[in-house]
């Protein structure tokens, strides 16, 4: 019968290739061999070249550990059946030893080759997996001009995300972009790639100035009464950025408060606002930027819980009073990427035609994109571009630096119109991430087309949009938030949240709420532990419940969060794969031995032996599971989608788990049968911690 099978993603950049992975990964270790082999085979028997041999996982081990349907993309060409090509192929292939690693292979259905490996073969090259954590150190290294000693020679990506507007405190949306965006740094990293993190600041937007017109027209306050109030704060537990949330509320329900002229007036005023904090010098701009700053600390304080860090921190102020956008006006002028128009509803304005547009000679584009708008104002588009083009390395401009805020390890930079010797060097990358929602891919799309036109085609091609859906509230979340929730509210399947009605989550309260259900089972559990051991206990499993859920959904799924399900010991949650963990190192512990101990001493016995014995094919299947680490990598950074790795990292548990309930492992009495099962527990809890880490997920000790 024909496979049904899980294709592999061929990845934009060749992981293999770049000979970062210490990591001996099974499938891509055989994948290789494999297609080296088929080719060398196609063009000896054929006289055919084939650079790329197509090879899948099967569905079920029954079918073997690799399956090719190589033979059916060769029938036209050839004219001969697909079965029989595969029987020809699979002579030629051999028995036994024909490949190193694999044991047979065999013709199923009509035409589809599987292989079938050596277990034994298999099994030691997992075990003999080296784990490879990135150097924050050697990170730094190379951005200081030292790339000898940084060990990372691959692609030099950029990552863009979280990019809080600074004008309120972080919510739940918020919480989805930053953990996406680390996991994907951390992925990237592992990988051998050199990251930068940036988390873009709009400190000059019309969410600022929504809080400045708060401050200066609905309190009344000044310049020197909002730095009073930002002293008064200090060590107290109200915070700036829950200040500024309730403002923003109150200051959006002000905007639509009274009568038709004074709405009018009062919606002149936010764009008046807006002006005089782009123009800058003024009291209105220094308001901003004090709010903006305290904010901005407050929102990598939050961040920091979740093991979020950054390594600059542009500001639109610089991008504006640098002249970024001028810069880029004349390459967009130049390349005719910009047209000046005219005639019709744009007249006045420079337009960039949309992709596809079919425009006559001598008429106008209606639909073209404003860039520049009739009165001289640049649009977000055409910032973005700018911007864009700095990452790139292409705007002949760069940004001040100076020190903001410190790590344990590093220095987070931020932008500034004056900066600081020395200083590191940002932008210049190969390839980008944004990290921004799906309700800005039309922008995004716009920005690639400017770097098309201009003719930065490999530019344009290593520009990623990681766009991701909204996150909202399961009914019983809201109810248990403490909002009222109205009847019909209660029977959707979620609620959207809104700042500017001040109906949301702040992040530093999810996660207070979500260590305080933690904290009060590990209190009932490990009454053992001191204060200390069971905060940080506590502390680890919110975070990992809170990363988890986030990861686990595809980007393009709405999220609607619960805490019950989040926090579940039970199901796809992050605490069941930590539970795992756990379970895994109590065997360790009680064995009074490191897990290295059996992975070395399994050399010494016929591993392969063991999968004649019942239940034999699960154990081989977590074997497998553990050598799948860096085909999982590979396809997360291939299709950007974190949720591969969220999925393999609970499969990986689940089929722990499995193993743990069926085999008794510390009450075995033959000494090289518990030397397997022992290594077979400890290749996995070396696998568990090391994807865990990819997820910014900590390892408990106990739960």
């Amino acid at each position: 019968m024909e496979n049904k099978v899980l294709r592999t993603a061929s990845a934009k950049i060749s992981l293999e290739n770049q000979g970062f992975l210490r990591h001996i990964d099974v499938y891509l270790e055989l994948q290789k061999r494999l297609g080296a082999r088929l080719r060398a085979i196609l063009k000896d028997k054929y006289d055919l070249e084939l650079e790329a041999i197509p090879l899948e996982i099967p569905p079920e081990l029954k079918f073997g550990e690799l399956s090719t349907p190589i033979a059916f993309e060769l029938a036209r060409r050839l004219r001969k059946a697909p079965k029989v090509i595969a029987q020809e192929i699979v002579a030629a292939l051999g028995g036994p030893g024909g490949i190193a690693g694999f044991a047979s292979f065999e013709v199923a259905g009509a035409g589809y080759i599987n292989a079938r490996l050596d277990r034994g073969v298999g099994v030691g090259m997992v075990a003999d997996g080296v784990p490879a954590h990135p150097s924050r150190k050697n990170k730094d290294a190379a951005m200081m001009g030292h790339p000898e000693k940084a060990g990372a020679q691959g692609l030099h990506s950029l990552v863009e995300h979280t990019s809080i507007n600074p004008n309120k405190a972080a919510h739940i949306g918020h919480l989805r972009n930053a953990i996406l965006g680390d996991t994907f740094v951390r992925l990237l990293r592992a990988a051998g790639q050199k990251v930068d993190v940036q988390n873009y600041i709009d400190n000059t937007g019309v969410q600022v100035a929504d809080v400045v017109v708060g401050f200066l027209h609905v309190e009344g306050k000044s310049a020197a009464d909002v730095k009073q109030l930002l002293r008064d704060l200090e060590g107290k537990s109200e915070r700036i950025d829950y200040y500024c949330w309730d403002l923003y509320a109150k200051t959006s329900q002000w905007y639509e408060q009274g009568s038709g002229e004074e709405i009018a007036a009062r919606k002149k005023l936010r764009y008046e606002t807006l002006h005089e904090i782009e123009h800058g010098g003024n009291e209105t701009a220094e308001i901003a930027e004090l709010i903006s700053t305290a904010v901005l600390r407050r929102h990598l304080e939050t961040m920091l819980r979740l093991d979020i860090e950054y390594d600059f921190l542009p500001r639109e102020s610089e991008i504006l009073h640098l002249k970024f956008w001028e810069a880029a006006f004349e390459q967009l002028k130049q390349t005719g990427v910009l047209y000046f128009e005219s005639e019709g509803k744009n007249k006045g304005c420079w337009v960039m035609t949309r992709p596809g547009a079919d425009i006559s000679e001598g008429e106008t584009n209606e639909d073209a994109k404003v860039i520049v708008r009739s009165n001289g104002t640049v649009t977000y588009v055409g910032k973005d571009i700018a911007y864009h083009l700095w990452k790139f390395g292409l705007l002949g401009k760069d940004f001040g630096y100076k020190p903001f805020f410190s790590y344990p390890d590093h220095e987070c930079w931020i932008s500034s119109e004056q900066g600081i010797e020395p200083h590191p060097h940002f932008g210049g990358a190969q390839a980008i991430y944004n990290v921004i929602d799906a309700r800005q891919s039309d922008p995004q799309a716009n920005v690639i087309q400017a770097l098309r036109g201009m003719g930065y085609t490999e530019q344009a091609d290593h520009y990623t949009h990681f766009s991701y859906e909204m996150v909202a509230l399961t009914p019983r979340c809201a109810v248990e938030l403490g909002y009222a929730v109205s009847t019909e509210d209660l029977a959707r399947p979620y609620i959207e949240v809104s700042g500017r009605k001040g109906f949301g989550v702040k992040a530093d309260d999810l996660i207070d709420k979500l260590i305080v259900a933690t904290r009060a089972e590990v209190d009932a559990r490990q009454t053992g532990r001191d204060e200390a051991e069971r905060q940080r206990i506590a502390e680890q499993i919110a975070i990992g419940a809170l990363r988890y859920f986030m990861l686990k959904f595809t980007r393009n799924s709405v999220i609607a969060f619960d805490f019950k399900d989040a926090l579940s010991f039970e199901g796809e949650t992050g605490p069941y794969i930590q539970y795992a963990v756990v379970r895994a190192r109590n065997i360790f512990r009680k064995a009074g031995i490191s897990l290295e101990v059996p992975l070395s001493e399994l050399a010494g016995i016929d591993a392969a032996s063991y999968f004649n014995d019942e239940g034999a094919e699960d154990i081989w299947a977590l074997w497998l599971r553990a050598g799948r680490r860096t085909l999982v990598l590979d396809q997360c950074i291939t299709t950007s989608e974190p949720a591969y790795l969220a999925k393999h990292a609970f499969q990986l548990a689940q089929e722990f788990n499995n193993f743990y309930h069926k085999h008794h492992i510390l009450n075995e009495e033959d000494p090289a049968r518990k030397t397997f099962l022992l290594a077979t527990a400890a290749v996995a809890l070396r696998e568990l911690i090391e994807v865990l880490s990819w997820l910014g997920i900590e390892s408990p000790e106990a739960m």
